[in-house]
């Protein structure tokens, strides 16, 4: 089980104040923090090991050489990939899906089909499918949804079609909190022909992923929403269809001979990782995958869902507060967004962080979803394995606190 106010002790960042006050850190969809395991691998590879990969034959490349196709495997088997082929290493969510839209949407969309996404979107899976559809002349389509939130699969239903060639959606969502029947979606998808793209951003990070169970085609995650560095991630595919692409960056390592006039490419998963690798990221999403996997997946799912289940029928007793995404919290994840009635998201969230809690505030990457919700911006509260109900109460009060000074001028 988890004991956060142990684990937190694992968080250097923590233990501080910020405006006078104890640390509250709820920005945990935007990036999480890292536990000292990940913070030494770091330190031990540049301490240590550094040197390229794949290159050398001396005793410190072949190091780090090993360590880091070791953390390739640890990602393998994190996801239940069925080869370690299947995982290549990227800048993060963005590049991953931007390489699924460059290499496999140029070379198999084509003029007049269909791309199906949903209006929870993050950026990062909208403007690639945009350009990809400007590009082939494809048409971009929308899965509404419900009162609640949630994806409205009646609507899926009638999106998906012979047409479609792509279906994108996340896995959860950052804004709403929901999750997403993705193996029920990627099933709809095949049956019409089409592949299954998933942003995992915000559920590789709070629950077990089996990529092989839900059948998706690629998945694609950041390690620094994950305990892990900035600037790592990772794109699944299906080794199939990873051979059938071509990869859209050129130079050192994807190559296996280069000619005068062309050159031929690596094996997967090489052929996809132009250039010296981040190879401290990579190992530090390693470490990272070592420390959850202790902890244990489930685990960490089913203690967010009590931080979940404890807050939000406090934060639904606020007169004013408006929370968007399902009302019930078995229906959601541990991110929270809301507003203030009259009270401007970014004041909210000043307000909060003078009481040293952290939150968003903005439209958080998803333009698209706030326009369809009518709002311009929210506050975003987002919980991880290392908040307390402390920490939820503190929130609470701190929200109550500004509302207060807002309406009547005293705290």
């Amino acid at each position: 089980m988890i004991d956060a106010r142990t684990i937190r002790k694992d968080f250097p960042i923590l233990d501080q104040q910020v405006n006078d006050e104890p640390l509250v850190y709820l920005d945990n969809a935007a990036t999480t923090q890292k536990p000292q395991a990940v913070l030494d691998a770091l330190n031990d590879y540049y301490h240590k090991d550094n040197a390229n990969v794949h290159r050398g034959v001396h005793t410190l490349a072949e190091r780090a050489t090993h360590t880091y196709e070791a953390a390739r495997e640890k990602v393998r088997a994190f996801i239940h990939a069925n080869k370690t082929a299947e995982v290549l290493f990227t800048r993060g969510t963005t590049t991953s899906l931007n390489w699924v839209a460059r290499s496999y949407g140029d070379a198999f969309v084509k003029e007049g089909d269909e791309i199906v996404i949903s209006y929870m979107e993050h950026h990062s899976n909208i403007v690639p499918w945009q350009q990809l559809a400007i590009r082939k002349k494809a048409t971009l389509k929308y899965i509404s949804l419900t009162a609640e939130g949630t994806l409205d699969l009646e609507d899926a239903r009638r999106q998906i079609t012979d047409k479609t060639a792509i279906v994108s959606l996340a896995h959860a969502s950052n804004v709403l909190g929901v999750l997403n029947p993705i193996k029920e979606l990627a099933s709809l998808a095949h049956q019409h022909g089409a592949i299954m793209v998933v942003d995992g951003a915000q559920a590789t990070p709070h629950m077990a992923i089996d990529v092989q169970d839900l059948d998706c085609d690629f998945y694609a995650f950041s390690g620094h929403k994950m305990c892990a560095p900035t600037g790592i991630g990772v794109l699944y595919g299906k080794r199939p269809l990873l051979e059938q692409m071509e990869p859209i960056e050129f130079g050192g390592e994807m190559i296996d001979f280069v000619y005068l006039q062309e050159s031929t490419w690596s094996e997967l998963p090489w052929k996809f990782e132009a250039g010296t690798p981040n190879i401290a990221g990579a190992i530090g999403l390693g470490a990272a995958i070592d420390y959850l996997s202790e902890l244990g997946m489930n685990h960490i799912h089913h203690y967010e869902a009590q931080l979940v289940q404890y807050v939000l029928p406090k934060l639904q007793a606020i007169e004013g507060l408006t929370i968007y995404g399902p009302s019930d919290p078995l229906q959601r994840t541990g991110v929270i967004a809301f507003n203030l009635e009259g009270i401007h998201p970014h004041d909210v969230a000043t307000a909060l962080d003078m009481e040293g809690i952290a939150v968003r505030a903005g439209h958080h990457c998803a333009q698209p979803l706030l326009s369809y919700l009518t709002v311009p911006a929210t506050a975003r509260a987002s919980f991880y394995f290392y908040n307390t109900e402390a920490d939820c109460d503190r929130l609470v009060e701190a929200i109550k606190a500004t509302k207060e000074f807002f309406q009547h001028g005293t705290i």
